[in-house]
């Protein structure tokens, strides 16, 4: 899945440390005694010593395995004391009245037992009800504003529900489902019948998979050496979304068994599961439309089933619609059936065998344009009257599946390949097996609008959803704490095959972009490993963020470019044959590695440091004479203490690379992993400087001591371009990063930059302007005005032939367009030259011609934001927004829209976005975070949010990515000790699975050190600016 950011860059955070090394204590599940049937309460034998396994997470040893499988669940759920007291009874016979009507006095023996049993009672009552803030219901014992720790599961009938953990048994395996489903698209319900066919791994009386939202009417059981269906009981435990179905004969190991669940719910109205959606079309026609978003945990929303990803089964989908609608699977269509009531039944070929979370179904009014690649239909759908947006995207998809099957040497494995535009839509693209789903400003193109920016756009997701074909759907991560495979390879493959399919866009700028971005979230210390434990539905929602996502890949990257690219993809060949239609861990990633390098590297002990570990290393680089002395340390920035501490526990084995002045630098060197703190690197001659971390390839910041980056700083001052204008950028960022822990001062972060009157690449430009941007806005917000404006003088001097040559056209290379839409952009914004002027002409020509008159689309978002500064600008780009087409043209006119000074405006947008009639609830999180990067919105946007919360965590569910953006983007710029206390207050006031986010925890840490930065900054800033 695509998490969506208008930015260009998905933006997508905090687990306890080195938690991927602890095992979740089992439960013994009532599925292995296949002898005993579910008991009630009254027939449960009290076993106190059980109960400590009831208690998840409280770091208890586990059971051996033979005492674990003596141990019945009667002894596990919630032991009533009736036996125990039966037997009390029994023993009390002995106290009988002595014939003269005087009790014996009672021994000493008996009165120590008594006694014990008195201590034992009061300990338990203590324990059970005095346990401070524990409130005890049907599903266990909540504490306030804490999510609950199971003590024992009750269904919500009252009885014992038969299993306490999360994850699903093991016992019952899915082989097939059978799914005919009936959504009523004006009523927004559903009919679903689902027929299961299971196999027992183990004998069980229970069977235990996931739903939610159901209405259960009817569910039948029946063997395979038996016809006959019979009805069983359903317990539902609403907390875990389990249901457990009650067999009437066990279930015995290595048979196969039918279920056939009949139930009804209504469409989702979130963004979640099988949900629903209104829309406009052209003649204002209120048209209905549904479909699907199964990924992590919503397939169980649509229907009951075993809704992890190691569940992996093949599935037949049945769909009934109405005549006008089209129906859409991961299959193709195998029929259609005209039934008795008019409507129309599709039945779909029987998929592969596929995890839940990749099952999906659209439903609505489409139109497509179609092509064949070697017995692949590439489809590309949309609503009808943007059909005419798709060609860009059945070009793209069209290369990149070629590409994609040449390199991998596995062909796509089904005959179709739909890509539609879904018209709302909260991710950017979903990977669905065979029906890729799309937000239409990630998937459509119009020639008249979509910039430099959007084709790139469109042209990366495409490639990062069919590369998930490969790495996600053909082989899938056993568990959630795995993402990474899928993510990190998907969006490394993303860029590289835009590299090699695609040169002319210079993806390498926007990759090079995203890892200085994730590398400054995981120097925080709310970082978290890529491989880390998760459990909830929030914790696998969080795991969707920018470091699986690009972390992931950079890791990759860094391996490729230390393995060599064929020594890459061999071992990418082998993995994915060995594992077609499996699901792995990454320990098989680097085992597949080791059998290609023939254990000469250990990949995978290398690796592991990287994956194990959170944050990044810092490579300190000292030279004398011929020689590098190297060392490695944890980046540290840590908001509570002044200096890092002495902590060994971090090393990384790190692939060095470097250029030289006195080496060609198309010849640069690998060199043998720093495996240890420090090591010495001979160097064959005497040289001027040393770049380290060559093209940036590696995942770490380098720091140059001594005279280290002086010599540098000279040399691009001299002739900048005997180096790469990636590591040109990689400079950039790693001075800027260093002086914001106070490794190097700020000056010289600024005296490097000196050089750029002389640059004309992108990425360094662009680096650039993004550093001192950081530091224009913590200026802005706090009222330093002055200061900030001597920023922007300071910079703009340094770009200012860069600015004047720009030209307000659509002319010239993707990179060199791109450069002209930052540029513009940032004089405008600064109101620097007469670029507001130019703007604003070229927006009263646009507007006099009722918006019908050509606009160079890659300044266009330029000109719309000046042009919204004015009362009659704004209110034009509204009524154009409501009525235009094109959603490339339209997230331009949202942006400029939420980019005006009128606090009463930016809150009727934002609030008009919740809603979701005018302006889509999707683009909500972009509203708000441009909003909040602005001075007369940063404060209005933290207020909506707190406003709001419950609404938008109803809408968009706690811990999505969504949620992530919303947070991070109301609160990154607050650097004062008031608002940290303000921000702090509110997440301590909600849930504390709230509090607990990562990306609260991130919200919280990035205030501090906004706070620490001006602290230690702004008198140095004040002297010499």
């Amino acid at each position: 899945m695509e998490p969506f950011t208008h930015d260009r860059l998905q933006l997508p955070r905090n687990m306890i440390e080195n938690s991927m090394f602890e095992e979740e204590p089992d439960v013994v599940d009532l599925a292995k005694e296949p002898c005993l049937h579910p008991l009630e309460p009254d027939e449960v034998e009290y076993e106190p010593r059980g109960s400590r396994l009831l208690v998840r997470g409280l770091g208890e040893h586990e059971m051996d395995e033979d005492e674990e499988d003596y141990e019945s669940s009667a002894k596990l759920l919630g032991m009533s004391f009736m036996n125990r007291s039966s037997g009390l009874r029994n023993s009390a016979a002995g106290y009988r009245q002595s014939t003269d009507g005087v009790c014996p006095a009672p021994s000493a023996r008996t009165l120590v037992v008594c006694a014990f049993v008195i201590v034992a009672a009061v300990s338990v009552i203590m324990v059970i009800y005095l346990l401070p803030r524990c409130t005890f219901t049907k599903e266990g014992c909540h504490k306030k504003n804490q999510s609950m720790r199971l003590i024992q599961p009750f269904a919500t009938n009252g009885k014992l529900f038969p299993w306490a953990q999360m994850r699903l048994p093991t016992a019952v395996r899915p082989q097939r489902y059978e799914l005919s489903l009936h959504p009523n698209l004006t009523s927004m319900t559903l009919q679903g019948v689902v027929t299961i066919s299971v196999q027992a791994v183990q004998a069980t009386w229970t069977i235990i998979l996931h739903s939610t939202g159901h209405n259960i009417s009817r569910v039948t059981f029946m063997s395979a050496v038996s016809s006959q269906e019979k009805q069983v009981e359903v317990l539902e435990y609403p907390y875990h979304e389990q249901i457990a179905l009650v067999a009437p004969e066990a279930l015995l190991a290595g048979h196969n068994y039918t279920l056939k669940i009949e139930y009804s719910a209504n469409l989702s109205s979130s963004y979640y599961g099988f949900y629903s959606i209104t829309y406009k079309d052209d003649s204002n026609e209120k048209k209905y439309f549904a479909a699907t978003q199964f990924e992590p945990v919503a397939a169980r929303s649509a229907f009951p089933c075993f809704d992890e990803p190691a569940f992996k089964a093949t599935f037949i989908i049945k769909i009934v619609r109405d005549e006008q609608y089209t129906a859409l699977s991961n299959m193709p269509k195998k029929s259609s059936v005209r039934r008795e009531d008019g409507l129309v039944q599709d039945e779909f070929f029987e998929s592969v065998k596929m995890s839940t979370y990749l099952v999906a179904f659209v439903v609505g009014e489409m139109k497509s344009l179609s092509r064949d690649v070697n017995g692949t239909l590439v489809s590309i759908y949309a609503v009808p009257e943007k059909i005419d947006q798709v060609h860009h995207a059945l070009e793209t998809a069209v290369k990149l599946l070629e590409f994609y099957q040449n390199y991998f040497e596995i062909e796509y494995p089904l005959k179709k390949l739909d890509l539609v535009a879904i018209p709302d839509f909260e991710a950017g693209a979903m990977e669905n097996w065979g029906l890729l789903t799309f937000r239409e400003e990630t998937l459509l193109y119009d020639n008249n609008t979509s910039s430099v920016s959007d084709r790139k756009l469109v042209t990366k997701i495409i490639a990062h959803e069919l590369a998930h074909q490969w790495f996600g759907n053909l082989v899938t991560m056993q568990w959630w704490n795995d993402l990474w495979l899928n993510e990190g390879f998907a969006t490394f493959m993303e860029y590289f095959s835009l590299e090699k399919v695609f040169k002319e866009l210079s993806s390498y700028e926007d990759f090079l972009d995203a890892r200085f971005k994730t590398m400054k979230k995981d120097f925080l210390n709310s970082s978290h490993p890529i491989l880390s434990s998760v459990q909830s539905s929030e914790q696998i929602e969080e795991m969707f963020d920018f470091l699986s996502y690009f972390k992931g890949a950079s890791l990759l990257l860094m391996l490729k470019t230390f393995l060599s690219e064929d020594v890459f993809q061999h071992t990418i060949i082998i993995y994915l044959h060995n594992h077609s239609y499996g699901s792995i861990q990454s320990d098989d990633l680097w085992e597949s590695f080791n059998e290609v390098t023939n254990k000469t590297l250990d990949v995978k002990k290398m690796m592991k440091t990287w994956t194990l570990q959170k944050g990044l290393p810092l490579v300190t680089v000292q030279r004398r004479g011929t020689k590098l002395f190297i060392q490695q340390e944890r980046f540290f920035v840590d908001a509570k203490t002044e200096s890092p501490p002495a902590d060994g526990r971090y090393l990384w084995h790190i692939p060095i690379t470097y250029v030289t002045d006195g080496k060609n630098y198309s010849e640069y060197r690998s060199v043998s992993l720093l495996d240890k703190k420090s090591g010495v690197i001979n160097l064959t001659e005497q040289v001027q400087w040393v770049k380290v971390n060559a093209n940036m390839t590696g995942y770490y910041v380098v720091h140059y001591a001594d005279e280290g980056w002086a010599a540098l700083i000279k040399q691009l001052k001299t002739n900048p371009y005997v180096l790469s204008d990636k590591d040109r950028a990689n400079l950039i960022n790693n001075i800027f990063e260093l002086a914001g822990i106070g490794r190097v001062p700020l000056q010289r972060a600024f005296d490097l930059i000196d050089y750029l009157k002389n640059e004309t690449h992108t990425a360094p430009i662009t680096e650039a302007l993004f550093q001192t941007g950081l530091i224009y806005n913590l200026l802005e917000k706090l009222g330093y005005m002055d200061l900030a404006s001597r920023l922007v003088t300071r910079v703009s001097n340094l770009l200012q032939n860069q600015i004047q040559q720009q030209t307000w056209t659509d002319e010239g290379t993707p990179s060199v367009r791109e450069l002209r839409t930052v540029l513009l952009e940032f004089a405008c914004t600064h109101k620097l030259e007469n670029c507001s002027a130019a703007a604003m002409k070229l927006f009263d020509e646009w507007m006099a011609s009722n918006g019908t008159q050509s606009l160079p689309a890659d300044v266009m978002t330029t000109v719309f934001k000046v042009g919204a500064k004015t009362e009659k600008g704004w209110l034009f780009l509204l009524s154009k927004y409501s009525s235009l087409g094109s959603e490339a043209e339209k997230n331009k006119i949202l942006e400029a829209l939420a980019s005006t000074e009128d606090v009463r405006k930016l809150h009727w947008l934002m609030k008009t976005c919740l809603e979701g009639d005018h302006i889509r609830t999707q683009k909500l999180s972009f509203v708000i975070r441009t909003v909040g990067r602005h001075f007369p919105g940063h404060l209005l946007a933290w207020d909506f949010v707190k406003e709001n919360w419950d609404k938008l965590v109803q809408k968009f569910h706690l811990g999505s990515y969504t949620i992530q953006s919303i947070v991070a983007g109301s609160t990154h710029l607050f650097a004062t000790k008031a608002h940290l206390s303000e921000v702090q207050a509110f997440f301590e006031n909600q849930s504390e699975a709230t509090f607990g986010l990562r990306c609260v925890q991130e919200a919280l840490e990035v205030i501090q050190l906004n706070i620490q930065w001006v602290a230690k900054n702004l008198k140095t800033l004040t002297l010499w600016l």
